[in-house]
């Protein structure tokens, strides 16, 4: 039996229950070893008889004497009757629903068993209990010592998995090979892969078993960032055009701008035009809190690269948000006569520098045509840029709104005669705590905008509590008197008792729904979008926006909201990234528990945008500790990175902005709140690659990186 071979080739594993346990991940003896306890029942002091007590759950040790069944007649139910002696006395043992037993057990066998010890008219018995036949030279699985507790799904017990894991291990660990450098395992005074899986699974001490999980962590993270080290100086390789760094053009940009830079934007700006300069691909995230002016500085970028004579491809996640970026970029570059262009799934323009801040409707043929033979500088758009009858005559630069990840492979897809690999900026404002940014994003270098545009007030934010629904509603109308206008997001975009809907569409799982369980009552966009508009603010025009929205509608509610005409918009997180409302003086948050601290800030950020004051709602009707937990951290930070650490503290790294998406294993996942930890896997890894870069005296080590590049999203 190999790690490699499926679960099918253990005894007892047929079809049926492979699939059912193909639920918790677990297709191979790999996986299966891999799926770690989560936790251990210490049975390892076993209880003389003649010392049970009521209520305890104990392991006893003895001869079974006898064993008989009956069944009863109320509940026709069948009970197995044994009675087990140790050297203290003798004890009744109950099973229920159990015959087979009579046939597996015989009197005579010595016997462990564990169990929580009942009292009836007869006296004391041990109810239900696990039981093992104790042979010579056989370790016990399931009682007399710390036994494992795992992950379980319908018809796959923790009982069925110890069984499995056990047969495993007897069958693989003395053929494994350790991936893990011999001389880092003697450094940290790790115990080997075979000591380390029979320890964590069926640990002699909870001391051996922190230092299996110890090595195991390591290892995880030490593998992600030799993976991550090794992408870096594989870019490294790689030709992309040399943008040279045009000191006097910046300075005539910087010159054109109706604003002065903030010092991070100016150094942001400096790295990203150094890095262009280079003959192998930037390969760079720009982070930056909500309105930091992220833009400003991508225009600067792409005004290099094309008066250098090069392309620029600007993708935006939302149809809104590219639709915005055109406008922006547009004013922005406007003195430097720059052939602009925007493709989205509906409406194509074009906007030619013989005709500045003009606007012209085009077909998409066309649009792609200008596009292949240079005859657009910057082609702006959501991600239709990267369809494959999309192509460049000279692309150099490529920037991203939002997604971290945008591959060698998926630049070069874009070329049309060029050989060289463009550069990538990606932009984001959601904060990457130092633990992710070291590790899952650690082929990115990164560039930090800290501070905000001058003349921006803080934003106040307020938790309204239920009874306070009144008073904070009277307090958006005198908003709204005042001039300003009304951003309302809900959770989901409408109530059903078959499906819980969320702005994607897709159904909220079963996990979720057990860790919140008010989500069923959880606000809606368009049962609020008819509270609100019919009965609560009548007076005023209320719109609408969702996910399900075709892009003409988005587009006009926008326009519409732009304008002014519409005060309150209700919306559910499409509003999340790129929506721009100087007006906006009001962020009202309905259901804030089933948010991210980090979505929510997001959130917030779309008001504030002017120099008027600005105001953050948060409603909840949850009372959690978590919930006040989460809500405070909110309140009182300013900060959207010291937020960011937060949140990953407070929900864990599972479920922090896209991580999940990466195909990182859950473990792997456990181990990105780790400072120390992450920073001594990275020193050994950056060691290991200054030593053997090709990793070629590590062919396990190389494998093992091989078959991480095929299972992680990094393209």
């Amino acid at each position: 039996m190999q790690l490699s071979s499926p679960v099918t080739a253990l005894p007892r594993v047929g079809e049926i229950i492979a699939k059912k346990i193909q639920k918790l991940g677990i297709a191979s003896i790999r996986d299966l070893l891999f799926h770690f306890p989560r936790e251990y029942l210490d049975l390892s002091r076993v209880t003389s008889i003649a010392s049970l007590k009521e209520g305890e759950v104990v392991c006893i040790q003895g001869t079974l004497k006898s064993i008989a069944k009956e069944r009863t007649f109320k509940k026709q139910m069948v009970l197995v009757h044994a009675l087990v002696e140790d050297t203290t006395g003798a004890t009744r043992i109950v099973w229920f629903n159990q015959p087979y037993l009579l046939e597996a057990l015989k009197p005579g066998e010595k016997l462990s068993l564990a169990g929580k010890v009942a009292q009836d008219s007869k006296g004391l018995f041990l109810s239900n209990p696990e039981y093992e036949k104790v042979k010579e030279n056989t370790l016990l699985a399931h009682t007399g010592r710390l036994v494992p507790v795992y992950a379980e799904t319908a018809g796959v017990t923790s009982k069925l998995l110890r069984y499995l894991t056990f047969t495993a291990l007897s069958s693989v660990l003395a053929t494994l090979s350790d991936s893990l450098p011999l001389h880092i395992l003697k450094e940290k005074n790790f115990p080997s892969l075979s000591q380390a899986l029979q320890q964590i699974h069926f640990p002699s001490s909870l001391k051996e078993e922190k230092r299996a999980r110890e090595r195991f962590a390591f290892e995880e993270l030490f593998t992600i960032l030799l993976f991550v080290v090794s992408e870096r100086k594989k870019i490294a390789r790689i030709k992309a055009p040399a943008i040279p760094f045009l000191a006097e053009l910046m300075k005539r940009c910087t010159d054109s701008l109706p604003f002065k830079l903030t010092d991070s934007q100016k150094k942001s700006a400096w790295q990203i035009l150094k890095d262009m300069e280079k003959p192998r691909p930037m390969n760079r995230l720009l982070q930056g809190d909500v309105g930091s002016g992220k833009t400003v500085v991508a225009a600067m970028a792409a005004l290099s690269a094309v008066k250098a004579g090069y392309q620029v491809a600007f993708l935006a996640p939302t149809e809104i948000l590219a639709k915005q970026h055109f406008q922006t970029v547009t004013a922005l570059l406007a003195p430097f006569k720059i052939n602009l262009g925007l493709l989205t799934g509906s409406v194509d323009h074009f906007m030619s520098k013989k005709l500045p801040g003009q606007h012209i409707e085009i077909s998409r043929r066309k649009l792609l045509e200008k596009a292949r033979e240079g005859g657009i500088d910057i082609l702006i758009g959501t991600h239709a840029i990267i369809q494959k009858e999309v192509k460049f005559a000279n692309l150099a630069l490529v920037v991203v709104d939002e997604q971290h990840r945008f591959g060698v492979k998926q630049r070069a897809q874009l070329l049309h005669r060029s050989t060289l690999i463009p550069h990538l900026l990606s932009m984001t404002a959601t904060p990457i705590p130092r633990t992710l940014a070291l590790t899952v994003y650690g082929d990115l270098d990164l560039s930090l905008i800290k501070e905000l545009p001058a003349g921006r007030k803080k934003i106040e934010t307020k938790i309204v509590a239920p009874e306070d629904r009144e008073s904070a509603y009277q307090f958006v109308r005198e908003e709204i008197k005042k001039g300003g206008q009304v951003f309302v997001i809900c959770p989901r975009i409408e109530k059903s008792n078959e499906s819980q809907i969320t702005d994607h569409g897709s159904q909220v799982n079963s996990r979720f729904q057990s860790t919140s369980k008010n989500w069923a009552n959880a606000k809606a966009v368009l049962e609020e979008y008819e509270l609100l508009s019919k009965k609560i603010f009548p007076e005023y025009a209320v719109g609408m926006l969702h996910g399900k929205i075709s892009g003409t509608e988005k587009e006009r509610t926008m326009k519409q909201m732009r304008a002014g005409k519409i005060k309150i918009l209700v919306s559910t997180s499409v509003v999340e990234v790129g929506v721009d409302i100087p007006n906006a003086t009001v962020m009202l948050i309905e259901g804030t528990e089933h948010f991210g601290l980090a979505q929510l800030h997001q959130f917030r950020g779309r008001v504030g945008r002017s120099n008027r004051q600005s105001f953050c709602l948060l409603f909840t009707e949850s009372s959690s500790f978590k919930t006040k937990q989460r809500l405070k951290a909110i309140r009182e930070s300013e900060n959207g990175f010291e937020l960011a650490e937060k949140d990953l503290k407070l929900r864990g790294p599972g479920d922090f902005t896209g991580v999940k998406q990466w195909g990182l294993p859950d473990f792997a996942m456990q181990q990105l709140t780790n400072i120390p930890l992450v920073e001594e896997a990275r020193e050994a890894a950056l060691a290991l690659v200054e030593e053997d870069i090709t990793l070629s005296n590590h062919p396990l080590l190389k494998a093992r990186i091989e078959e991480m590049r095929k299972k992680l999203h990094m393209e």
